[in-house]
């Protein structure tokens, strides 16, 4: 059998904390733990039960003086079942927001969240763009209008557990007698039984259909970045409302243009003589066409700002610039002519033969 961890250690709480330390503790816990919450985990109701041991024990003091004596023996994840997180927050809070009770919980529980990755171009994501998602989901059956059961008939309450969707059973322990839930394996904790399923659906009170989902990208997302589209996830069994539909966004590269955050950033080559002498060079960025002025002298690697041609800001006004870094093109050849006169303009600048170098820092 494998040894228990010690229940302070599964809360992240001292030996000496509070009822309100611990009570926090199971909170958040509870919340990251929870099956219903972590389908995709089959770690996940092991260590939910784990936590809602040690709170079990440790919230109730009479069971903590007796733990803190005589350490874990007699204590076992498997005393304790669990409910949805409307069970959570009704103990701490009172009438949950999340629906009714455990014995409802299946009947009322709304249906999965949807995940899928959505492709968007450069200037999609830049601009925005209206797309629609095509997916197989699984919507309430018009059949039998999400109930599962044949038109003309109705479910009826569980034989087994009487409707709650749980049985109880008895188990001792070092502090007496213990009653545990687990959902009842008749019902599968729905609570109700279905005589004559409806033929479309089988019961489930769902059917599968390929979907059509309109979806608008708002200007300036970014690669990675999720989208949520309410109410467009799984339907709900039993009439519940649908899940959500979660868009992860997946942004093609520029062949041009790299982005940092509202800012966009290219670099731009400027002929020797440009850079020089300064002058005019046309430009293409994402709003067309921009003539941008080139100062006499520039230097390699000197940047250039153009107010409000980047990104726009996500969820506000305004947008960021465009970064335009020169990158001055040295030729590699010359003609004669070429090398005459650049070798005329060294001779002016006296600048022709061996030079004594200045060093600086780095910028």
């Amino acid at each position: 059998m494998a040894q228990q961890r010690d229940l302070y250690e599964v809360l992240g709480v001292s030996r000496d904390a509070t009822q309100d330390d611990i009570k926090k503790a199971y909170r958040r816990l509870a919340r990251a733990h929870h099956p219903d919450l972590n389908q995709d985990d089959p770690e996940a109701e092991r260590r939910f039960k784990e936590v809602s041991l040690a709170y079990e024990t440790l919230s109730d003091p009479a069971k903590r003086r007796q733990y803190d004596v005589f350490g874990g023996e007699g204590f076992s994840p498997d005393m304790f079942s669990f409910g949805d997180v409307g069970d959570i927050f009704e103990a701490f809070f009172g009438r949950s927001p999340f629906g009714g009770g455990t014995a409802t919980r299946t009947r009322s529980s709304r249906g999965r969240d949807l995940h899928m990755v959505m492709e968007l171009g450069f200037e999609e994501a830049v601009f925005g763009v209206k797309k629609d998602v095509e997916l197989q989901n699984r919507e309430t059956c018009e059949r039998c209008d999400g109930v599962g059961a044949e038109p003309g008939t109705s479910p009826s309450r569980c034989s087994t557990c009487g409707g709650s969707g749980q049985v109880s059973d008895m188990r001792r322990s070092i502090f007496g007698t213990v009653m545990t839930s687990r959902p009842c394996s008749r019902c599968g904790g729905e609570g109700e039984e279905i005589a004559s399923p409806c033929t479309a659906c089988r019961g489930d009170g769902r059917v599968p259909v390929n979907q059509t989902v309109a979806v608008e990208v708002p200007p300036g997302v970014a690669h990675g970045m999720e989208l949520r589209v309410e109410a467009a996830g799984e339907g709900g069994r039993r009439g519940a409302p649908p899940g959500d539909l979660y868009l992860t966004l997946s942004v093609e590269p520029h062949p041009v243009f790299a982005r940092r955050g509202s800012d966009l950033i290219c670099a731009l080559e400027v002929p020797l003589t440009t850079a020089i002498l300064g002058g005019e060079i046309e430009i293409e960025t994402l709003d067309g066409a921009e003539p941008i002025r080139v100062a006499a002298g520039t230097a390699p690697g000197s940047v250039l700002h153009l107010r409000g041609k980047g990104v726009p800001h996500l969820g506000r006004r305004g947008r960021g610039d465009l970064l335009v870094r020169m990158d001055v093109d040295v030729p590699e050849k010359l003609g004669k002519q070429e090398r005459r006169l650049v070798e005329q303009l060294a001779e002016e600048r006296g600048e022709r033969g061996r030079l004594r170098g200045r060093l600086r820092p780095p910028e």
